[in-house]
């Protein structure tokens, strides 16, 4: 099989400053325009153009941030085909943006189907130190590669002499094993203020032992997870394991506030200030003082009220929690002691690469991360939710229905909600059992009681028929079963209960075989 050698490199400003050097005015000074230092190098040929009068590519492909104007120049240049992608940045030192940046440009290379073998080699010289660290840990890890350097005229392969996978991996995994392990030694249930968070899987475990050593030091906490994990609750429990658990817990949606009304949310408002201020009115921050402020969706802050949060979550070095800010309307300045834990759903290294988040303002509340597990990935927890869940639902309605005969739940529904991938994780599974102890009139809920109640709870549709969790009481056959009786259900709805119309819809050859898949699975036709 043939090789074909494909080239990566950013053009830096020494590449430009060597294309300056061979051009008049206007164009030198458009070229050099931006560049650090603007002084043209007459007689360097730059990095890129040094490597490529060594060595031979099949393929080229350069990344830039420059105008096109500067990139079309430059290929012209250099004298050779080359793929240019143009790529925008915000600052080229920022290390989770170039990343972000150059894995998706080598992905969508390296992801068209060849019929020759790949040899990637990356440049290593052009562009900014954190390109180049970018480069050696992706060349050294997802995308194996050639290094390339050049200096001072001379360019060629250069060797690094160590392997992550081979020399550093191994020893962080298992650094990493151990430090998971002391995380995950206890049950929630035995942790101080944590007696509420229900499950004992593993990685329950881990994201608690985290919170709990984050709970003991004053420093802002950024916990992750998709929507119905659990979040609110987490940080409530770092709160009540923390020396502040003696004052305020103030929770805030960002999301669910509008632009306009946060700002007077999160730090109070002068009468006055605006139409509907007819009072002085403290703010979350001071309402939270010596305690803890929660923002909760913290990626759906506008630009604006980024920059507002990053002021005031800038204290002195001496006093982490040290916060100044003003009421809307009022010059005076207010200060509270507040310790800061904020929660998303949103991946804000993307939105940071997209620049729609602050990278200042990431760092400032991500001093530690605690990533919640969905709750597909903790089916071992859901024998213990369920009955706690159910426990809850029925004191509600007990309370305001005296004698309510409290729900449960059969073997077989419990075995059906254990295989169900419940996108829309606790909450989703708490709505759910709350809808189906509405509509069961009996006091055992089944499984199609819960089938049924799944269908009426919003839950986004992400379910992966194809990657469906072996072990834990699957059984293939059954599974199978339960996608055909769907469809057959689906079928006979949509064909108004008449077999001939719902074995055309189905595939069937004529409506006796449908007839005999419905009297195998005991389905009954709508109506009947």
């Amino acid at each position: 099989m043939p090789t074909r050698r494909l080239l990566f490199s950013w053009i830096g400003y020494a590449d430009l400053r060597a294309l300056a050097a061979t051009l008049d005015e206007p164009e030198r000074a458009e070229v050099l325009k931006g560049v650090n230092p603007s002084s043209p190098t007459p007689g360097k040929p730059g990095p890129i153009k040094c490597l490529l009068n060594k060595e031979k590519f099949d393929e080229i492909h350069l990344l830039t941030d420059h105008s096109a104007f500067k990139n079309r120049l430059f290929v012209k240049w250099l004298g050779v085909d080359a793929v240019l992608h143009s790529v925008k940045l915000k600052d080229p030192t920022n290390y989770p943006e170039v990343f972000a940046v150059v894995d998706a440009e080598v992905a969508s290379v390296v992801s068209v189907p060849r019929t020759d073998r790949l040899n990637l080699c990356m440049h290593l010289s052009p562009g900014t130190p954190t390109m180049t660290a970018i480069w050696l840990f992706l060349g050294k890890s997802k995308y194996p590669a050639t290094f390339f350097q050049a200096h001072e005229g001379n360019a060629g392969e250069t060797s690094v002499p160590f392997d992550l996978v081979v020399d550093f991996i191994p020893q962080v995994l298992r650094d990493a094993d151990a430090r998971l392990q002391r995380l995950a030694s206890q049950s929630p249930k035995e942790i101080e203020g944590f007696e509420s968070i229900i499950g004992e899987s593993r990685n329950l475990r881990v994201a608690v032992g985290s919170a709990q050593r984050a709970a003991k030091r004053d420093v802002s906490v950024l916990i992750l997870g998709e929507s119905g994990t659990g979040k609110e609750k987490f940080a409530k429990a770092i709160h009540d394991a923390s020396p502040r658990s003696r004052k305020s817990f103030v929770s805030i949606n960002c999301a669910a506030i509008s632009t306009e009304l946060l700002e007077s949310e999160l730090f109070g408002h002068k009468k006055g200030a605006f139409t509907s201020a007819i009072a002085d009115r403290d703010g979350a921050f001071k309402e939270a003082d010596g305690g803890t402020l929660f923002l909760d969706e913290l990626g759906e802050c506008d630009p604006a009220m980024q920059a507002k949060l990053l002021r005031v979550l800038q204290p002195p070095d001496t006093d982490p929690c040290h916060r100044v800010f003003y009421r809307v309307g009022d010059s005076k300045p207010i200060t509270s002691d507040v310790r800061i834990i904020a929660a998303t759903n949103r991946n804000l290294l993307q939105a940071i690469s997209r620049n729609e988040f602050r990278d200042d303002l990431y760092y400032r509340v991500a001093a530690i991360t605690i990533k919640l597990p969905p709750l597909r990935e903790r089916r071992e927890d859901i024998p213990l939710l369920v009955p706690e869940l159910l426990n809850r639902i029925n004191q509600q309605f007990e309370k305001r229905e005296p004698g309510f005969q409290h729900k449960r739940i059969s073997n077989s529904a419990m075995a059906f909600v254990r295989k169900y991938p419940w996108p829309g994780n606790v909450r989703q599974l708490y709505n759910t059992l709350l809808q189906a102890a509405v509509m069961t009139d009996g006091e055992v809920m089944d499984r199609q009681d819960i089938a049924d109640a799944i269908a009426e709870v919003p839950g986004k549709p992400t379910v992966d028929l194809m990657e469906q969790p072996l072990g834990e009481g699957f059984v293939l056959t059954e599974f199978l079963e339960e996608i055909q009786r769907h469809y057959l259900l689906r079928g006979m709805k949509e064909a108004g209960g008449v077999k001939t119309r719902a074995a055309e819809l189905l595939g069937y050859k004529s409506y006796q075989t449908l007839a005999a898949q419905l009297d195998r699975l005991n389905i009954e036709s709508p109506g009947t």
